[in-house]
C-alpha cells in the first residue's frame, strides 16, 4: 500500500479530530468537543438508547452528555483499529473501536460501567482548513459492569 506524504498527513488530521473527541470528553471541556464537531452532525447511538438517528447542534449535542455525564466522577475513553479512508481533499470516513469507562464510586462496590463498539465518523474539512465531525455513530457490542451507572 503505498501513500502520498499529502495524504499521510490529512490521515492524521482525521485521526486526531476523533482522538480529540475523546479525550475532551474525557476532561469534559464541552467547548472544545464542540470544535470537533460541524454545525450539524448526524448522531447515531441507537444500538444503546434506541430510538431514531438525530440531526444535532453540537451544543445540543454536549448538554445531552453534561446532563446524563454529570454524576459520573471520573470518564475514559480508549478508541484504537484506526481505518481511516480519504475520499478526495476535503472528506473522510472514520471506523474505530472504542471503550468508555464510566467510574462512580458507590456503596456496592461496583463502581464501574464499560461500553464497548465500533464508531463510525464522517469528517469534512471546512473552508477554515479544520477537520470537522458530521456524523457520529455508535455501534454498541455490550455493556458490563454496574448497570446503575449511566
Amino acid at each position: 500500500m503505498h501513500y502520498s506524504t499529502e495524504n499521510l498527513i490529512r490521515r492524521q488530521q482525521v485521526e486526531d479530530v476523533v482522538t480529540q473527541l475523546f479525550i475532551q470528553i474525557d476532561n469534559r471541556n464541552w467547548l472544545m468537543v464542540e470544535k470537533c464537531f460541524a454545525d450539524k452532525v448526524k448522531m447515531d447511538v441507537t444500538s444503546l438508547t434506541g430510538g431514531e438517528p438525530e440531526t444535532m447542534t453540537p451544543q445540543e449535542i454536549t448538554a445531552r452528555w453534561d446532563e446524563n455525564l454529570r454524576e459520573i466522577k471520573a470518564l475514559h475513553h480508549q478508541a484504537g483499529n484506526f481505518v481511516v479512508d480519504l475520499h478526495g481533499d476535503n472528506y473522510a470516513h472514520v471506523l474505530c473501536y472504542g471503550i468508555a469507562y464510566h467510574f462512580q464510586p458507590n456503596e456496592s462496590g461496583r463502581n464501574t460501567r464499560a461500553f464497548v463498539g465500533s464508531y463510525e465518523f464522517d469528517v469534512e474539512r471546512g473552508s477554515d482548513d479544520l477537520w470537522r465531525l458530521t456524523s457520529f455513530w455508535f455501534d454498541c457490542k455490550f455493556v458490563d459492569g454496574n448497570a446503575g451507572l449511566k
